[in-house]
């Protein structure tokens, strides 16, 4: 899978994509993260990409030509047009099963806007899928895109070691993830709960799934009901056992 990065500060991506699970992905040729440098598109000598609103107000935009001829040359060359993505405060928030979706295609190209935003014809031509990490403000899009290639990548077959660990993140089954432990068994008086050092592979499936619905019905109970039809009938049984009120609602 590729994405390519189009931002004014490639060195953001370039030390990004050097670093831990991806890192490693990158060298192996499972996930290819390429930045490009907006300025290399600004058609004038002082690598000018920006100017001021018309209209006036506070602040620079991101002129819509610079943008308009990186994409194209981008998707002219191998592996050809990719799906496009503008990260933008007005787009559709990230989720697990936006992630989902964002992993079934091949090529990913990341537009991250600075100052206050691009052209709006940026929007018009390109038709992006607009994306939003939440309902706050960033001094630009490349966090935003780092979020979203490593949120993506993990679901890439090889990416993550061990496949079971992706199959069990939180949200990726509509729950929250479970508690997890490791030695030494005592930390200041707090034990490991015995269940998990039992040897009783059942009993350590039914403890981590309660827990689970316990965490996601106390802590984020709005998944319940937007995940509904991805719980499996354990879960359901155990979310109407420990809050029949969110099921009845």
């Amino acid at each position: 899978m590729q994405f390519d990065v189009l931002t004014l500060f490639p060195a953001l991506i370039h030390a990004f994509r050097e670093t831990g699970v991806l890192g490693r992905a990158v060298a192996r040729g499972d996930v290819a993260v390429e930045a490009h440098d907006l300025r290399l598109w600004a058609g004038n000598r002082w690598g000018q990409v920006d100017d001021e609103p018309y209209g006036g107000g506070a602040g620079m935009v991101l002129q819509a030509p610079p943008v308009l001829a990186a994409v194209r040359e981008l998707e002219a060359a191998p592996p050809g047009p990719g799906l496009r993505v503008l990260l933008t405060p007005r787009g559709r928030v990230l989720d697990q099963t936006l992630v989902e979706e964002l992993a079934s295609h091949s090529r990913v190209v990341l537009l991250c806007g600075r100052y206050e935003g691009f052209d709006e014809r940026v929007h018009e031509i390109l038709d992006p899928l607009e994306i939003s990490l939440g309902d706050f403000v960033l001094g630009g899009g490349e966090v935003a895109a780092m979020a979203l290639i490593e949120a993506v990548a993990r679901l890439v077959p090889g990416v993550v070691g061990d496949p079971e660990s992706v199959a069990a993140d939180s949200f990726v089954n509509g729950l929250l993830d479970y508690p997890c432990y490791t030695r030494p068994p005592v930390v200041e008086g707090l034990e490991v709960p015995p269940v998990l050092v039992s040897g009783n592979h059942a009993a350590v499936r039914g403890w981590r799934l309660e827990r689970a619905v316990e965490l996601t019905v106390t802590r984020r109970p709005e998944l319940i009901m937007k995940s509904w039809e991805r719980l499996d009938n354990d879960a359901r049984r155990m979310v109407r056992r420990l809050a029949p009120e969110l099921v009845e609602s």
